[in-house]
């Protein structure tokens, strides 16, 4: 296979954020100077859109925007002064007596073009102020001078990281947002992520939504990182590149814990941190109890070391899932490599048991009914629609939905007995239509799975996002 660079493509094409777009030329971007020679067939960066102004006010009909005021502190970098310190140089010398300490929220806005015209490259991590004082409705922005031109931070500082630390925040409403950021952390193996949301002890009512928009991570034990609670993330136009942790088999590309939603859109995972005799962890590990996708490329492409051999998603079966246009990349590796690319797991629990309407575990209270595709509205949800495999094998399957168990280990969160349940004790479904690429079957044999199933009339909603993201929501009061 030939080994080249991956080409960022910007695919210059009207965007509207809840309805389709047909895609328009491409035009080559820069490169980051860490990418490492690596296979790409099929594999292009997402398609940026023309007005990213435009897109930049637009958020999920889900997430509710209103309630948040604007950042109390507005603090502007300099580009050329910037690298020629080593350090963030602001545009009013007043602002240093600010001294890492910031209240009410803030923005920083980076110069996006250096002295030579070109996108400003910041040879160093952003700066975290410390945050003090009160934080109800604040919001937390990193972005470019100039919509849809990226700016860059590229370091090999051990600990280089955006790490939003708030702690004990109780039933709060915290925004962040971080637009046209690329962050090229290859020696940042101590940060967590090299994007951490470390926004932590969030009760409901609270709410922390994250809003990620034309960004390229590469760093982190865990490129993004998202600890769990009352969050939900939002992440457009993309390119998430990988790790570069030591701990390969239990760090990953992007690490998502019990969270309440993570919706991914025209983006690309690739890059998870690999080693020659260890399976290694996932390119996407995501935990939410409701995901999202459309759009998105996974690859286990690797970035410096082999490729992982694990599932490429790795995804809770506990909660809802639904996909359209997912397509899944898999080179080989230096282990034999796992049979499923997507992995709706249950033996762990990571969500707050108020994330879930139902027990997760098997249950008297529970059996499935004879007709199970007339009764989607009371079962954990899978669907996936038009998912394309490329892979240098036939793959036995793509999709595996693993038993509900008995219960949880004492002092722990992992599920017992799911090789004990039987088959009228799972209160989970998963449908598949038109899943194409070299695959033998579309699931492996566990669980109530359907390909392209005919559905009847009361359960055609699950074909609609809006209306399966409605369900999956109100089932918890969200």
């Amino acid at each position: 296979m030939a080994l080249h660079r991956l080409a960022i493509l910007m695919a210059f094409v009207p965007v509207l954020l809840f309805s389709s777009a047909d895609r328009g030329a491409t035009a080559p971007a820069a490169r980051l100077e860490t990418e490492t020679l690596i296979p790409t067939d099929n594999v292009t960066a997402p398609g940026q859109p023309a007005q990213p102004q435009r897109s930049d006010r637009a958020y999920p009909f889900y997430m509710p925007m209103q309630g948040l005021r604007p950042p109390a502190v507005t603090l502007r970098v300099r580009c050329d002064a910037s690298r020629a310190a080593g350090r963030e140089i602001l545009d009013r010398p007043s602002a240093a007596a600010l001294e890492g300490r910031i209240e009410g929220g803030f923005e920083f806005i980076y110069e996006a073009y250096d002295g030579a015209g070109q996108p400003c490259v910041y040879p160093f991590a952003p700066s975290m102020p410390q945050i003090i004082g009160a934080t109800q409705g604040t919001q937390y922005i990193f972005r470019s001078s100039v919509p849809g031109v990226p700016v860059t931070f590229r370091t090999g500082d051990a600990w280089a990281s955006i790490n939003l630390r708030l702690f004990n925040l109780g039933p709060q409403r915290i925004h962040f947002e971080m637009r046209d950021i690329a962050l090229d952390f290859p020696g940042a193996g101590e940060a967590k992520g090299a994007v951490h949301l470390e926004v932590l002890d969030v009760t409901r009512p609270g709410l922390i939504t994250a809003v990620i928009r034309r960004a390229n991570i590469f760093g982190g034990k865990n490129a993004i990182f998202v600890p769990g609670g009352e969050t939900m993330v939002y992440i457009e136009d993309s390119t998430i590149r990988g790790n570069v942790g030591d701990n390969v088999d239990q760090e990953h590309g992007t690490y998502i814990n019990g969270t309440l939603v993570t919706h991914i859109r025209n983006s690309v995972w690739y890059g998870q941190k690999g080693w020659v005799d260890i399976a290694s962890g996932h390119q996407l590990k995501d935990k939410a109890y409701l995901r999202v996708y459309e759009d998105l490329t996974v690859a286990n492409l690797p970035n410096a070391t082999t490729p992982s051999a694990m599932p490429l998603v790795d995804i809770s079966a506990f909660g809802f899932t639904w996909a359209n246009n997912l397509k899944l990349k898999r080179v080989p590796s230096a282990q034999t490599v796992r049979d499923t690319l997507v992995d709706l797991r249950t033996e762990i629990v990571y969500g707050a048991p108020h994330h879930y309407p139902w027990n997760i575990m098997a249950s008297p209270d529970w059996r499935m009914p004879p007709a199970p595709l007339a009764a989607l509205d009371q079962v954990y949800l899978s669907v996936f629609h038009n998912t394309m495999i490329d892979s240098f094998r036939t793959e036995p399957y793509v999709f595996a939905l693993r038993p509900q168990g008995l219960g949880v280990e004492p002092g722990s969160p992992t599920v017992m007995g799911n090789e004990l349940t039987t088959k009228a004790q799972q209160r989970m479904v998963s449908l598949a239509f038109n899943t194409k690429g070299n695959v033998r079957k579309v699931y492996s044999p566990e669980g109530w799975t359907y390909v392209d199933p005919q559905l009847p009339p009361n359960a055609q909603w699950v074909t609609d996002r809006d209306a399966f993201i409605r369900h999956a929501l109100g089932l918890i009061g969200r």
